[in-house]
């Protein structure tokens, strides 16, 4: 169960573990962040079948691998900034995807790990997919932009990125954001395998009757043929890791270097992507830490997105609050009230650096037992707010928008798997289609009614329900088990400033403005339209501290 609101608050270190050093250039705490696109957990070091990809098992053999690693959100954009800046969505403004018709981006404020340690005189860069944005809050001082799924340019890139910082004896940050095994958004079932790579690259022979199709969705042929591709962009990921670790040896540079593996979000399917469903959320995490005694490592313990920055300004030997200066207004000018940039919001994620050896489940007292979800948008025309708390036995959904049916992202719309799932009726059911949607078909373990029409909440028991398909929320026996976990929301939400955190249907935070003229608000997520209702809510002043206590 997860802990009480008065236990959420972010862990500090209290010693340097001694691997750290002084911030400098002979200290060479180098970074090296490998992001792959739409990865999820298929990979041989996590279990899956079919597929090999000896590049990033090799790279697991020899650090740790997390079986509890969990994004904010499972969107592109948003997830990366989660990232970089150790905050949830909703506290740094990328609400959803970066450039296109959507054009979200983080508040002009945010610092960001390319703004931090810059001031902390790394060399920082990126080569790849960025999909994050304004430029100025994400100021990598070497910027090679590209969606190209080459690989081997990819790896040709960050080698000359490690000569430069050989050269200039400074420590280095080097972001790489790979575009595999992200969908090919021209075509319906393709994953750009029909780009060219270096000629040194040959995709595996895969055919459908040797993938494997996870229980989160419906084992079909058009499924396959999409896992059959899938897979191959997968291997060509695998080959470009290879690349890159090879030239990090080559230039003498792994002993000095922090390497770390992860996914922006889950696979690019139905019931995973978009969602903040565990097959969505919950993903590959390895870590290879210089001088690790441990290789091998298989951590238990669970960690979240917002961990990633403060375990970097860790390694860095920086503060885990550190904050960049803030530039002095441009000469003659003076800032106002109105001019003056907020400060930025507090991070509350925590360094794993002292864990990472770990194998054993840390007790409650050393480390978090809960981690927190943020979706509120993917493309532009993708609005579905919701919130999670998920403890290591129950996950507790907040469906904000819960009257709007579930969004398609546009890929997993056009995808041959939603055809496929549309076109299937499973079941006997004689009531056949209800409100438009047919109840018999299935996603997985999952109605495509249950995942088009969702609650206001949603509560699981992940030890005997782990796809998430039985909502106990509305279950008396777990009637107690269902408010902790609410209020354990809404504390977060209250501490991290959520737009989202409603009452009435509005916003608590945006009318915190008139807390001093005694405004109450009826204690109701959505808006009471009944007049009569209202006489029978209870009420509560906007800066009642009740808001998170509950009733």
């Amino acid at each position: 169960m997860s802990p009480s609101p008065s236990t959420i608050t972010p862990y500090r270190r209290t010693q340097k573990n001694n691997l750290m050093g002084s911030i400098d250039g002979s200290s060479r705490k180098n970074i090296l962040f490998l992001i792959a696109d739409d990865l999820g957990k298929c990979l041989g070091c996590y279990g899956a079948k079919g597929l090999q990809t000896p590049n990033i098992d090799r790279l697991a053999a020899n650090g740790t691998v997390f079986d509890l690693a969990f994004t904010s959100t499972a969107s592109c954009s948003a997830s990366r900034t989660v990232m970089y800046t150790g905050l949830h969505p909703h506290e740094n403004g990328q609400y959803g995807l970066a450039g296109g018709t959507s054009h979200f981006q983080s508040f002009d404020h945010i610092q960001s790990a390319p703004t931090l340690f810059n001031a902390l005189g790394y060399q920082t860069g990126i080569v790849g997919k960025v999909h994050v944005g304004p430029a100025a809050v994400f100021p990598w001082e070497s910027r090679e932009e590209s969606e190209t799924r080459n690989v081997a340019w990819a790896a040709e890139r960050a080698e000359a990125f490690f000569e430069r910082a050989i050269e200039t004896k400074r420590p280095f940050f080097l972001t790489v954001g790979y575009v595999d095994p992200h969908r090919d958004i021209t075509t319906r079932s393709e994953f750009g395998n029909a780009e060219t790579c270096d000629g040194k690259f040959v995709a595996p022979d895969v055919q459908p009757d040797q993938v494997e199709i996870p229980p989160w969705l419906t084992d079909l042929p058009e499924t396959r043929i999409e896992y059959v591709e899938y897979y191959k962009a997968i291997a060509r990921l695998d080959y470009g890791v290879g690349l890159v670790l090879d030239a990090l040896d080559r230039k003498g540079l792994a002993s000095s270097t922090l390497v770390v593996l992860c996914s922006d979000n889950g696979p690019p399917f139905i019931n995973s992507k978009t969602t903040l469903y565990d097959a969505g959320t919950q993903l590959p995490f390895i870590v290879r830490l210089p001088g690790n005694s441990h290789p091998g490592t298989r951590n238990p313990n669970m960690i979240s997105y917002i961990d990633i920055l403060p375990t970097f300004l860790d390694w860095a030997g920086a503060p885990l609050d550190f904050c960049a200066p803030i530039e002095a207004p441009a000469k003659g000018q003076v800032w106002t009230r109105e001019t003056r940039p907020p400060p930025p919001p507090r991070r509350l994620g925590q360094s794993f650096l002292h864990i990472i050896e770990r194998s054993d489940v840390l007790p409650d007292d050393q480390w978090q037992h809960h981690v927190y979800g943020s979706h509120t948008f993917h493309e532009i025309a993708n609005y579905w707010p919701t919130r999670v708390v998920r403890g290591r036995r129950f996950k507790y959904h907040r469906n904000i928008a819960w009257q709007l049916d579930f969004p398609f992202a546009s890929d997993l719309y056009a995808s041959l798997t939603l055809e496929g799932v549309r076109r299937n009726h499973r079941g006997q059911a004689p009531s056949g289609k209800q409100e438009g949607v047919d109840a018999n078909v299935l996603i997985g373990a999952r109605s495509l009614k249950q995942y088009v029409r969702r609650p206001a909440e949603e509560l699981y028991d992940l030890d005997a329900d782990p796809l998430e398909v039985c909502n106990l929320a509305d279950q008396p026996a777990h009637a107690t088990v269902l408010a902790q976990m609410r209020r354990t929301c809404e504390a977060w939400q209250d501490q991290t400033q959520d737009p989202w955190l409603l009452r009435d249907g509005q916003s608590v935070m945006a009318l915190r403005r008139y807390a001093g003229e005694k405004l109450h608000m009826p204690r109701a997520f959505d808006f009471v339209l009944d007049s009569a209702a209202l006489e029978g809510l209870e009420r509560y002043a906007v800066d009642d501290p009740r808001l998170v206590q509950g009733t």
